[in-house]
């Protein structure tokens, strides 16, 4: 009886365990806690020290002559993050070719919502910081993170709309594309067109090995490897190299749904016919080919580049953004000299996230449905419309590392992550509080006439 109750709280405990890690949720509340773990080491006299030098450690990668060697902070900046943007460029790849941004009806919203998510905090922030030291800025609040928006979207219950949490989606990749391009143009370095051009040849064997038909991807490993450090020595920063990866890994599938259907009803009868009782998997030989033969085919079914999303969904969510957040979140605040926080820069990042963000995505979201290019979400309101407008003032990753980009002061950079901590927790509880307020007086009104 005892090990009956200790299987069941195993089975409950591994099934919430799964529940959570596939709750959208779930990576915005990690991320969440690591930023507040890192800005509590950052600040706590007994770890402060240790914490800033473990993260200023360096890191020497490959032979004497040829090597890398950089902090544990540039690592991640430059490195790791690769896997998120990579991650990023197949979620853009999918969503064009067979999600929201598939048709020009389906992407116009988002598309709209988008550009005036982006260009309204971009002129907040240029009406504070032009001709200023501070100016090269202006990316910072432009940027939604799609994590932490959809997390607070989802803690607001099961009543928020399908279609609110499907525009969000759809809103924070266009963003993340908009910020991808602005990373691109803006914040890269002097171009060596050398290498620029040696990248290019290096993206035309990946796209090469796609149109062969090349499913296999320990073939894609070596030019995607080669591909990320030409970029990094080329100017542009080499977390963009993810993203043109991103776009050759194929998207159709070895297998049709035809013959899965086809092959895979061949080995399920095969497998029933071949049970006999008494005899388990282990010593059934031909079950356990026709259940071998089963999963390879599955696997086959599913395009290359929707098993890698799936597969690095975890590892980006649980691993990647955290670390990211532990590694640049930890800015140090100093109540004594709070006075130099607040400047223009640091007003600038924190009106263009709360006032910019959901003033531009509202009011494009607005023109574009009034003009009847677009319809609204099913199920929402303008209510509600404007709280997830609010909550694509949360911009911690993407602005994160847009603000590393554009400035070499470390004084100017903690200014802006003070800013976009502040601002992305202001938007998260101004978007919560609309969404709150605006459900709470649709469930009070009172019903129209019956019409006969």
């Amino acid at each position: 009886m005892a090990n009956f109750k200790q299987k069941k709280r195993l089975y409950l405990l591994n099934g919430r365990t799964h529940h959570f890690i596939h709750s959208q949720w779930a990576g915005g509340t990690v991320l969440f806690i690591c930023a507040v773990a890192a800005i509590f080491f950052a600040n706590w006299h007994i770890t402060a020290d240790g914490f800033r030098h473990f993260w200023e450690q360096r890191l020497t990668i490959g032979l004497e002559d040829f090597n890398l060697s950089k902090t544990l902070e540039e690592w991640i900046n430059d490195g790791l993050m690769v896997l998120f943007f990579f991650v990023v460029g197949l979620e853009i790849k999918r969503e064009v070719i067979a999600g929201q941004l598939s048709s020009i009806r389906q992407a116009g919203l988002p598309i709209a919502a988008a550009l005036g998510g982006m260009l309204f905090p971009a002129l907040i922030y240029l009406s504070f910081n032009r001709g200023t030291i501070y100016e090269p800025g202006w990316g910072i609040p432009t940027a939604t993170d799609i994590a932490f928006a959809l997390g607070v979207l989802s803690l607001l219950g099961k009543r928020i709309p399908l279609s609110l949490k499907i525009f969000l989606t759809a809103l924070a990749i266009v963003d993340d594309l908009g910020a991808i391009l602005v990373i691109a143009i803006f914040y890269s370095a002097q171009i060596h067109w050398v290498v620029l051009a040696a990248a290019l040849g290096t993206f035309v064997l990946l796209l090469i090995l796609n149109r062969l038909k090349v499913f296999r991807m320990r073939y894609y490993l070596l030019p995607a490897i080669l591909l990320w450090l030409l970029f990094l020595h080329s100017g542009i920063h080499a977390t963009i190299a993810g993203v043109i990866i991103a776009m050759a890994i194929p998207s159709d599938a070895r297998f049709s749904k035809k013959y899965f259907l086809y092959k895979g009803n061949n080995l399920l009868r095969t497998f029933a016919y071949e049970d006999q009782p008494g005899m388990g998997m282990l010593s059934n030989e031909k079950q356990q080919a026709a259940a071998r033969s089963l999963w390879k085919i599955a696997r086959r079914t599913i395009p290359p580049s929707l098993q890698l999303e799936y597969a690095l969904h975890s590892t980006i969510a649980f691993f990647v953004m955290p670390v990211f957040a532990l590694a640049n979140a930890g800015v140090v605040v100093d109540l004594s000299q709070v006075s130099t926080l607040v400047n223009s820069e640091s007003v600038g990042v924190f009106l263009g996230l709360v006032v910019g963000k959901p003033f531009g995505i509202f009011l494009f979201s607005l023109i574009a449905i009034r003009a009847g290019w677009c319809v609204m979400p099913t199920g929402a309101t303008w209510g509600t419309l404007f709280a997830v407008a609010c909550l694509g003032g949360i911009g911690f990753t993407m602005s994160m590392f847009i603000n590393n980009l554009a400035f070499a002061d470390p004084a100017m950079v903690a200014t802006g992550k003070v800013s976009i901590l502040l601002g992305s927790c202001t938007a998260a509880l101004l978007g919560w509080a609309v969404m709150a307020l605006t459900r709470r007086s649709h469930l009070h009104e009172k019903p129209g006439p019956r019409i006969p």
